[in-house]
């Protein structure tokens, strides 16, 4: 039974990671011509759903959100809801790709910036020596193809063959591309995974387990890349909002006890 959390009118699967992969298990080994896809949200994906209302479509018609934030959890637990843990991105593509390598489906990484893409692919090849698969670096802009070049990369794609495509152009250019391509798509699953690839590849050294556990991993990529402070001005807007969720929540049922 797929148990969904409603938050700021974004859909979000309230799964642990063994129950994502379990659900990608039974995507990958469905036989009908049905394509899936899955998305990555976190809290700056519900603050831009707010004001794009192609994007919140876009989420929620993903056959898997999985709560990809501390934020996420919490905002959860606040309104209700049995969220048990945050499901990382970079866990979920790693996770996927040890369950392709011991079922022999080939895996493929679309996108990111420079050679992040092969760097990936290296690294996970590394890690998952039977891995089958493949990398196409992406365009600078996914979202501004002429049909020509869409074409193209339509064709590389088919000619890879991959069960699983992964997909990283940030939020939300990789999600509006997925969704308007995906019958298209030669891959089963298609995955938006934004900046899993940097991490995988080294690009951008992971927080230490202890951090992410207590969800402060945004504030180690925060000090590794300081550039990022005007996207952390989201997570304010997104505590503001939940907030403001979870007040007049409080006060409605304080009215209704009386």
């Amino acid at each position: 039974m797929r148990t969904r959390c409603d938050i700021l009118g974004v859909y979000i699967d309230a799964v642990t990671l063994q129950e994502s992969l379990a659900m990608i298990a039974r995507f990958l080994s469905d036989r009908s011509s049905r394509k899936y896809m899955v998305v990555t949200p976190n809290p700056e994906f519900l603050v831009t759903a707010r004001s794009d209302k192609d994007f919140r479509f876009i989420l929620n018609k993903a056959d898997l959100a999985i709560p990809d934030g501390v934020g996420i959890v919490l905002a959860a637990r606040l309104m209700g809801y049995e969220m048990k843990e945050r499901v990382a991105g970079v866990d979920l593509v790693e996770g996927v790709c040890k369950y392709c390598e011991e079922n022999g489906l080939r895996v493929m990484f679309f996108g990111g910036r420079g050679n992040v893409a092969e760097k990936t692919y290296e690294c996970l090849i590394g890690t998952y020596s039977k891995l089958s698969g493949t990398f196409l670096p992406g365009p600078n802009d996914i979202g501004h193809l002429t049909n020509e070049e869409k074409n193209y990369l339509l064709t590389s794609l088919s000619e890879s063959k991959p069960d699983v495509l992964f997909i990283a152009f940030g939020a939300p250019r990789q999600e509006k591309w997925i969704y308007q391509n995906l019958r298209e798509i030669p891959a089963k699953v298609t995955i938006g995974v934004g900046g899993a690839f940097d991490m995988i590849s080294g690009k951008v050294s992971r927080a230490p387990v202890v951090l992410r556990k207590l969800g402060f991993e945004w504030l180690w990529r925060l000090v590794k890349e300081p550039w990022r402070w005007k996207r952390q001005l989201r997570l304010l807007r997104f505590v503001a909002l939940v907030s403001v969720f979870w007040l007049r929540r409080t006060f409605i049922s304080f009215l209704a006890s009386k």
